[in-house]
């Protein structure tokens, strides 16, 4: 297994490395590029096709030399697109956290679950985590689960289709009973969790979109249950629906319905 893995590791290296060398030389032939990573022409020949298939590079095949694809602006285009969420989301974080003297956090759809972008930690000095990122479960977290009430419903309906994992005794683990809380995330315009995803932890989150309406991020409140308590929620809920809706604006959304969250 080791080998297996330090061999994963080293051909991961090596595909970066062509990614380099072809977007230094612009455009690079097998037996360039074998040369330029020390291997050989047919194994370079392997790693090009294989970065090809995914679109990462183009072959001429007047030439047969490679360079970059479009698959790499595609890649490019996620990341700034997440960057400028972060550059834009940034202040309103900062004015929450200081208004909350809670942990404020901005979450993204990755891999099946939340990726924490940014956050803004609590003043107190017992403090949530860092979650900058870290994955959360769909439907153990308030961000996950404005993110999964706004999926399209086929694809709430594959998620709800899958085993549900019980990190505490109060995580939601049945789909009736989960979709139940998705319609109401929708209806009121805000998620909650109460030692779903740690005991001890609550959390409130509303949806960001962008300007065709999509729901593209979660900005969420977070803190230890005895400071962040039930009767807390509905007014951090009003406040996190309030911060998301000014990213939003700063996004260019205005307003229109999107059509995320379809059921």
């Amino acid at each position: 297994m080791g080998d297996e893995r330090r061999g994963g590791v080293r051909s991961v290296h090596r595909a970066l490395r062509a990614l380099e060398l072809i977007a230094e030389e612009g455009e690079l032939g097998v037996t360039d590029l074998g040369r330029g990573l020390g291997v050989h022409k047919a194994t370079a020949s392997r790693l090009a096709a294989t970065l090809a298939d995914g679109g990462l590079l183009e072959r001429d095949p007047a030439t047969d030399r490679y360079r970059l694809g479009f698959g790499l602006i595609r890649l490019v285009g996620a990341a700034m697109a997440s960057i400028d969420l972060v550059r834009t989301a940034h202040p309103v974080l900062e004015e929450l956290a200081e208004r909350t003297h809670e942990t404020v956090n901005i979450g993204v759809l990755s891999g099946g679950g939340v990726v924490y972008v940014d956050q803004v930690s609590s003043a107190h000095l017992v403090a949530s985590t860092n979650w900058v990122g870290r994955r959360t479960p769909l439907h153990a977290s308030s961000s996950g689960k404005v993110l999964l009430a706004h999926m399209p419903e086929p694809e709430r309906r594959q998620f709800l289709a899958r085993p549900l994992e019980a990190l505490t005794a109060r995580t939601v683990t049945d789909p009736a009973r989960l979709r139940r809380q998705l319609e109401e995330v929708r209806a009121r315009g805000y998620a909650t969790i109460q030692d779903e995803l740690e005991e001890g932890l609550n959390a409130v989150a509303a949806p960001v979109r962008r300007l065709s309406g999509e729901v593209i991020a979660a900005l969420s409140i977070s803190g230890p249950s005895f400071r962040v308590r039930t009767v807390d929620l509905a007014r951090l809920g009003r406040l996190t629906i309030d911060a998301a809706g000014t990213v939003s604006r700063r996004l260019g959304y205005t307003g229109r319905r999107g059509v995320s969250g379809a059921r």
